[in-house]
């Protein structure tokens, strides 16, 4: 039985808009915290953000996002090897995806992402992976082959999802290896850099980038100034209006097919962090809805 009190946005949800088979939104926290490699505390991520969530209004001032339902699932079990864990995301990813749902996996680190997009890709049932197009929001660029010798790493998993021929587009990367822009390379990545997005750099994804589109929002794409609760933050990051009119840009036209929000690492007794987080979730829902 599902705890409602961890239901995200509870408080505002009627049992109608929380019904499994009914609601378009199904969120899956995930506290995984096995390859954190400086700040720690993505584990508690997830509930900090479902704990906001529920002094949310579900009005946001321009459309109610909830009236189109809302279900949680339960905090996953992350006690496991991180192999295990990769697989009970991707079943419950593909299991998402086969209803015509669409998956918000709530973090927990970045490596889980490798698993929700595998599992969505399964569900939709498509044939190529280059049919799906990963808009990452990012502090990192994540294309590391392995760090500490970790493969299923958080800094390693556009990397492994860029060797799978998944088509890649990055936003707000400020901190890069040589590897890395090596890689940008070797899988034919988009980006726009932090540095670019401030400078107001003209951009539009190629007519040729695919039309499904996951989103991956790690918060450390955030500027330190509003989101110093993640583990490795970068000074330069983007602001909280400017993330969201930059998916808006780069969702238009085409289907949002799921989306995760990562590397949220809530720092007690500041809960503006958390309600920041929550925020910006239910308004990334919003605009899959006005999208979609």
């Amino acid at each position: 039985m599902v705890n409602e009190n961890n239901y995200f946005l509870n408080s505002e949800l009627s049992v109608h808009e929380k019904h499994k088979e009914k609601a378009k939104f199904h969120v899956l926290p995930v506290p995984l915290e096995k390859t954190v490699s400086f700040g720690k505390g993505t584990s508690m991520g997830p509930q900090a953000i479902i704990d906001a969530s529920n002094e949310l209004e579900r009005y946001t001032g321009k459309s109610i996002p909830c009236a189109h339902g809302i279900f949680t699932y339960p905090l996953l079990d992350c006690t496991k090897s991180i192999k295990n864990i990769l697989i009970d995301i991707e079943n419950i990813t593909k299991d998402i995806s086969l209803q015509n749902k669409i998956p918000i996996t709530l973090g927990g680190e970045h490596s889980l992402t490798y698993a929700a997009v595998n599992g969505v890709f399964k569900g939709l049932g498509l044939s190529k992976k280059n049919e799906i197009g990963i808009i990452q929001i990012d502090g990192h660029a994540d294309l590391r082959e392995r760090y500490e010798n970790q493969v299923h790493s958080h800094a390693s998993v556009m990397y492994l999802l860029g060797n799978e021929k998944y088509r890649i587009a990055q936003f707000g990367v400020r901190a890069i290896s040589e590897e890395e822009v090596k890689n940008r390379t070797k899988f034919n990545i988009i980006f726009l850099d932090a540095q670019d997005i401030y400078n107001k750099k003209k951009f539009k994804l190629p007519s040729n980038f695919p039309e499904n589109i996951y989103i991956s929002f790690d918060v450390d794409g955030l500027d330190p100034s509003i989101m110093p609760a993640t583990g490795t933050p970068v000074p330069g990051g983007l602001g909280y209006y400017e993330s969201l009119y930059l998916i808006k840009d780069l969702i238009k036209g085409r289907k949002v097919i799921g989306l995760d929000v990562v590397e949220f690492s809530p720092i007690k007794d500041f809960i503006a962090y958390d309600f920041t987080v929550a925020t910006l979730v239910y308004k990334i829902m919003e605009l899959i809805n006005l999208n979609n």
